[in-house]
């Protein structure tokens, strides 16, 4: 018996020992890597054997470890990406709910932070939120609620995202105090400095200047001189650059802009990087120095076609670079940065329209049902009236953003088919009646012959008679169906059917442009105008030529006359 007791003792003693020694390994690993820089590809010489001592000992809670050192220190963002999948899977194989809290976060992080993609690190923030319910983990609580708060921050719910970064000042502010290990001390101080970065975000956007001046003179203050918090001192200086724009104070913004770009550059926040050259711009514009300006704004756009994101308040930047286009008469330029709104605006409704209700679906309700299982004493109506107010609060901002993109589009075709209504009435039209090679067997003089009266049939409207067919336009000409018909093909770029509709609608567009009488009429006598004999028909036809329904086109021309256009 004393053998067998004995023999046990010995058992456990050795597998403390192995535990024990296994741990050091683990920790001396870490030691030789844990104060490089981030994105230092130099550190995965020791996380490689890191992570596959882990795999190998199937010790999970190493392998996150491992797996979130990796996301850290890689210098891709693809990489990233692909370790923070890695990351979920150990964390997911481990089966602790804080682990997978952390997972999600991260990934997440690597969505927003690397990639902008707003949609996919809800996604994930959500899913932390789901474990994070029962956690006892503080700190891993208020980092999802901050990541959260950043997605509402985004979506322009700058009242509930400031809640949510007050939460998590109070929180951070006081653990950054307390008696903890360097480490714990040092992550709780940068989870202080960005939620009041953010909260300075949200204090500029619901125009709460005293309190954001206060902030970023507390953020200066706190983040120092101190190497480790110069990305979030760049952040307050990026911040009071705006304020001192704000103030027209433009060389004191100018120097505290320049200041904060290099941490923001290091740091490879894009979206905070066209904030800095947006507001450097504007300083620049402030002082009257346009080319300067320009060229900063022009910067903004290059990381838009690189990393295709921009955040609402740049939206901006791209009507200032359409009117410095259209001022210096340069019609290319100003077409590309029309598209370039346009995609932009495409992009931001996207993300709004995903974003907005999700958020509230997922995260808000879902909050506000659980704080309704606390108190017992809530009365079942104020809970069905609120859940009721959610949905039409929902339906409201799902409405007023569907409105709101179809006014954009609008404005955006309009503008364009002025543009084509300028650029034709300066250049005139295009004779069309030069002979290439065609696949048309007729004699050439016929074919010229036959043009010409087609030129005098347009010049002398023939094209608004009604009822007016292939056969009798053919009769018309003197001349027969067949060739009149392949004339057309081949010269005037289509069918006859589709020959005359261009006609017609360019005729009653140039009209609507140049009389202001035409756009009291309405849409019947305009379609009889032009020859058509429907509505719906002339509706449609000005639709698919023009781009936008007439009665678009006439309240947006109306809108024009009445604010000074020509």
């Amino acid at each position: 018996m004393i053998k067998k007791l004995l023999l046990l003792f010995c058992t456990i003693c050795f597998h403390f020992f192995l535990s024990q020694e296994s741990e050091t390994v683990y920790d001396e690993l870490r030691k030789k890597y844990e104060n490089f820089e981030e994105n230092d590809f130099r550190a995965f010489q020791y996380i490689r054997p890191y992570i596959a001592k882990a795999k190998k000992e199937k010790n999970y809670s190493k392998l996150v470890q491992g797996y979130k050192d990796a996301v850290l220190f890689a210098s891709l963002d693809e990489e990233k990406l692909k370790y923070s999948d890695s990351l979920v899977r150990a964390a997911n194989l481990s089966g602790d709910k804080d682990l997978m809290i952390v997972a999600h976060i991260d990934k997440g992080v690597i969505y927003y932070y690397n990639y902008k993609k707003y949609q996919l690190a809800l996604n994930e923030y959500l899913e932390a939120y789901q474990y994070s319910k029962n956690t006892k983990n503080e700190y891993l609580k208020h980092q999802n609620l901050y990541h959260i708060g950043v997605v509402k921050s985004y979506l322009g719910y700058y009242d509930e995202a400031a809640d949510l970064f007050s939460k998590c000042l109070l929180y951070y502010r006081e653990k950054s105090k307390a008696d903890i290990h360097p480490n714990l001390i040092y992550n709780n101080k940068k989870g202080y400095l960005n939620s009041l970065h953010q909260l300075i975000i949200c204090y500029r956007h619901l125009g709460r200047y005293k309190d954001m001046d206060v902030a970023i003179k507390k953020g200066l203050s706190e983040a120092g001189n101190n190497r480790d918090y110069a990305q979030e001192k760049g952040y307050f200086l990026l911040s009071k650059g705006i304020s001192e724009y704000r103030e027209k104070q433009y060389e004191t913004a100018l120097t505290d802009l320049n200041l904060s770009l290099p941490s923001i550059r290091h740091s490879r926040d894009f979206a905070r990087l066209s904030v800095n050259y947006f507001f450097i711009g504007k300083s620049y514009l402030g002082m009257n120095d346009t080319q300067k300006s320009v060229f900063y704004f022009r910067k903004i756009d290059s990381i838009f076609n690189k990393h295709q994101f921009i955040l609402p308040e740049l939206r901006e930047n791209y009507e200032i670079l359409i009117n410095y286009s259209k001022k210096n008469k340069d019609q290319a330029q100003q077409l590309y940065y029309t598209g370039q709104l346009l995609k932009a605006d495409s992009i931001m409704s996207r993300d709004f329209s995903y974003l907005s209700p999700k958020i509230h679906k997922d995260y808000d309700t879902k909050t506000l049902l659980e704080e309704k299982n606390k108190l017992q004493k809530m009365n079942y109506l104020v809970t069905v009236i609120v859940i009721l107010l959610i949905i039409w609060a929902i339906g409201l901002i799902m409405l007023f953003t569907k409105r709101q993109k179809k006014a954009k589009e609008i404005k955006q075709k309009y503008i364009l088919l002025e543009e084509k209504f300028v650029k034709d009435q300066a250049i005139g039209e295009i004779s069309s009646t030069i002979l290439e090679e065609k696949k048309i067997h007729l004699h050439e003089s016929k074919v010229e012959e036959l043009l010409r009266k087609l030129k005098k049939f347009e010049n002398k409207k023939g094209f608004t008679q009604k009822g007016l067919t292939l056969n009798r336009l053919a009769q018309q000409l003197g001349t027969n169906s067949s060739y009149l018909s392949q004339v057309i093909n081949e010269y005037k770029g289509g069918n006859f059917n589709k020959y005359l509709s261009q006609l017609r609608i360019n005729y009653i567009t140039n009209l609507l442009f140049e009389d202001k009488k035409y756009l009291k009429y309405n849409i019947e006598t305009l379609a009889r105008e032009c020859g058509i004999a429907s509505r719906q028909n002339f509706s449609d036809l000005f639709y698919e030529i023009n781009g936008i329904r007439p009665t678009d086109f006439i309240k947006k021309r109306m809108q024009e006359m009445d604010n000074g256009g020509d």
